[in-house]
């Protein structure tokens, strides 16, 4: 179980949970976020079950509502223990509000103290908006694409394309990390190569129409990505243009190991 961890933000109380009341709160704002079907959910029962097993699910609440949660799982991986961080969701009227920020870091926290050094979790490579937040607001690395890792979701957010993933790496307590939450942004490195990805594809994605052109972005991203990967690159940094493009920067990295 979870050791009782508290702190505050905005006016809102971030905690740790532990009750099946709060765990069916996660459940409906799961919904409220990504919209899927209830076969999609993940269930109250698995909650439960992760924060007996050394999980956590650590939530923000407006009085006793809660608007905002991040659901970690203790996993391994080569033989050495690790936190794959599942989902982050917070309501919309919070958003970007340094709310999702404030529990990635009261995660790091609350895994340092159990003695993890390294977070994971998935996110989707056309998402311009998250793969900046995670790569040059928290200092993740990126050295995997999964192609369709949850198959085809009933998820508007994902337009009916398949669910590709980048892996991010969290190292908690290495230099890269660590200069990022003191300066604001990762120490820079020489880029490599660059992977673009185009701000209409949300566009694309919303419409049947033109879920084609989504597609097809998405297959050049991947190819792209799995091309530099394989050789060795890793993403450290990503861009917005003014316009919203955002782009991927890979380069030479030789960071944290177990």
């Amino acid at each position: 179980m979870s050791e009782d961890f508290q702190k505050s933000f905005g006016g809102l109380t971030l905690r740790t949970c532990h009750s099946v009341g709060d765990f069916r709160q996660v459940v409906a704002l799961q919904k409220e976020v990504w919209r899927f079907e209830d076969a999609e959910l993940v269930p109250v029962r698995m909650f439960v079950v992760g924060e007996k097993i050394g999980g956590h699910i650590l939530a923000a609440f407006d009085g006793n509502t809660m608007v905002a949660y991040n659901f970690g799982l203790p996993g391994l991986r080569d033989g050495h223990p690790y936190i794959h961080s599942h989902m982050l969701a917070v309501r919309e009227n919070l958003r970007n509000s340094g709310l999702g920020r404030a529990l990635k870091l009261m995660q790091r926290e609350l895994c340092l103290r159990q003695g993890f050094r390294l977070i994971e979790w998935t996110f989707d490579p056309l998402e311009i908006k998250n793969s900046w937040f995670n790569l040059e607001r928290l200092g993740a690395v990126v050295r995997r694409y999964v192609v369709n890792q949850y198959g085809i979701t009933a998820s508007p957010l994902q337009g009916g394309l398949p669910s590709d993933r980048l892996v991010a790496e969290w190292w908690l307590d290495g230099d890269r990390v660590r200069h990022t939450l003191g300066h604001g942004r990762p120490e820079k490195i020489e880029i490599v190569e660059r992977v673009a990805v185009p701000v209409e594809v949300y566009a694309w994605k919303a419409e049947p129409e033109t879920r084609h052109l989504a597609a097809e972005a998405q297959r050049v991203i991947r190819d792209a990505m799995q091309q530099h990967l394989a050789a060795g690159l890793v993403v450290t940094g990503y861009e917005r243009d003014a316009a919203g493009n955002g782009s991927f920067l890979l380069g030479r990295w030789a960071g944290a190991e177990f």
